[in-house]
């Protein structure tokens, strides 16, 4: 079994001018975020051994908040194809992984981020199930993961339409009462 985890980039700063989108870091509710999603993969034990992860500022701030919690050392391939990647571009980076690591996470960018979680997730078959696809399609905020599980020997085995969606939890999902 291969296990996918989808993270977008946590809350990051507003676009403004003379800032180059790429060069956008993340907001202090941003980086807050980011360290409870990592906490919650730690104790959830979805701590992946490789990560790819978009080269925007955001994403990789987002990241090197996650790992410190994660508990161990995953490989980091930081990769400029992840920026603004349309979700069959994600899809083809990790079908391209020769890592035979069982748990992968992705760091990127909506709209190809959520666009790549709803492509790869079977449709649900169980109340629960439903829940999370109802979730996934009302929203897929800054912070957010989706986890999909595949019933596959290697990441070039995953097919559109294969990943059973184990999980989608946002990170007001995991806040403490404000």
């Amino acid at each position: 079994m291969k296990r996918l985890i989808f993270l977008r980039h946590a809350k990051a700063v507003g676009a403004s001018p003379g800032l180059d989108d790429r060069d956008r870091v993340l907001a202090a509710r941003g980086r807050a975020d980011a360290i409870r999603m990592g906490q919650y993969l730690r104790e959830e034990d979805c701590v992946p051994a490789l990560v790819l992860c978009s080269s925007a500022a955001r994403t990789r701030q987002t990241l090197e908040l996650v790992i410190p919690q994660l508990g161990a050392k995953p490989k980091v391939q930081v990769l400029d194809a992840l920026y603004l990647a349309r979700w069959v571009s994600i899809f083809n980076l990790v079908r391209q992984v020769e890592s035979a690591a069982d748990i992968m996470l992705v760091v990127g960018h909506n709209p190809g981020l959520e666009e790549c979680v709803g492509k790869l997730a079977r449709p649900p078959g169980d109340a629960q199930g439903r829940l999370l696809h109802k979730a996934l399609q009302a929203q897929y905020p800054t912070g957010a993961l989706a986890v999909l599980d595949f019933e596959v020997v290697s990441w070039s085995g995953i097919e559109r339409g294969e990943g059973e969606l184990e999980r989608f939890v946002c990170p007001k999902d995991l806040r403490g009462p404000e």
